[in-house]
Formats: structure tokens, C-alpha cells, sequence
């Protein structure tokens, strides 16, 4: 499995929730197709958010990836230097409004496409990369400790200067 740029990975898993969002509990599919279609109508006719999700929502129903590890390579880079290379790896060839997106998000948003149509990619193609593990204990064990100093005395106790900033009795003590 190949790792996959951070921010690539972020748009997937966000991605997976909106289109869970949208679907819904219980799954709503005819919301969902919705949504998908207005979308789909938005960015055909070359308008649409300027969003990598939304867009890769439109997406993610009716492309077909004709290079998965191109697009692979593609996702370990997010800001990529050639879109055209990432437009050749995949198409919407299924119906016409498909294909009228395709053609304007990659005419008039290149590199919001590229970036739109990997996430798409990994959305649905999940078994085939794998993210950095950001979880606490991962973090925790790559801690190098250096945060023992927590205090000037390096008792790791407060002292009274500090204690006294927060004492309503005028730093008296009983």
C-alpha cells in the first residue's frame, strides 16, 4: 500500500461523510440523487463551488478510472504540477451530462479538478492506499519527552507567583 499526501487523505475521509451525511440514517437514496444531479448540472454547465469535495461528490457516481497507479503516484503529491496527465487517467464517458462536467471542471477549474478527481479516486479505491497515522498514541510514541521542563523551578509544581495570580485572598495564606 502506498501512503497518500495528508491533505489527500483528509478530502477522502471528508468526502466519505458527506456523501454518509447526505445519504443519511436511514439511507435516503433519492436525496442523495439529488444532490448528486444538482451538482452534476452545476458544474456542467461550468459553474459550481469552488470546492475539491463538492466537486468530487459530483464526481464520484459516474467517473471511471482507466489508470489506478497513476493516480496513486498522482496522490502522494496534493498540488501537482501537470492536471492534463491526472484528466487521461480517468473519464465520465457513461451518459452525456457526465461527460459535459468533466469537460468544463477540467476547462475551467484544472487544478481543483485534479485534485477532485483523486479524491474521488481514493474514495472509492480505499484498499489501495493507506494515510500517515495521526492517532494520539501514535503521536505519544513520538514524543520526544520534551515538554518534562514544565515550570522554571522544574519541580513541575506551581510556584507561589503563579498560585498568586488566581488567589482572591491577595496571595494571604491560612
Amino acid at each position: 500500500m502506498k501512503k497518500v499526501h495528508p491533505e489527500f487523505a483528509f478530502q477522502s475521509r471528508e468526502l466519505e461523510g458527506q456523501i454518509e451525511g447526505t445519504l443519511g440514517d436511514p439511507p435516503n437514496r433519492k436525496n442523495y440523487d439529488m444532490m448528486v444531479q444538482a451538482l452534476v448540472s452545476e458544474y456542467a454547465n461550468g459553474d459550481g463551488l469552488d470546492d475539491v469535495n463538492m466537486m468530487a461528490f459530483a464526481l464520484v457516481d459516474r467517473i471511471r478510472f482507466t489508470d489506478p497507479k497513476g493516480l496513486v503516484r498522482e496522490a502522494m503529491d496534493y498540488e501537482g504540477d501537470d492536471p492534463q496527465r491526472v484528466f487521461a487517467m480517468a473519464n465520465c464517458d457513461g451518459d452525456d451530462e457526465g461527460k459535459a462536467m468533466y469537460a468544463a471542471i477540467c476547462e475551467n477549474h484544472p487544478e481543483l479538478a485534479r485534485q477532485a478527481i483523486v479524491t474521488a479516486f481514493l474514495y472509492k479505491n480505499q484498499a489501495r492506499w493507506e494515510d500517515d497515522d495521526q492517532s494520539l498514541d501514535q503521536l505519544a510514541r513520538d514524543d520526544e519527552g520534551d515538554d518534562d521542563e514544565l515550570d522554571e523551578n522544574g519541580t513541575g509544581i506551581a510556584d507561589d507567583g503563579f498560585t498568586e495570580l488566581f488567589d482572591d485572598r491577595g496571595g494571604e495564606r491560612e
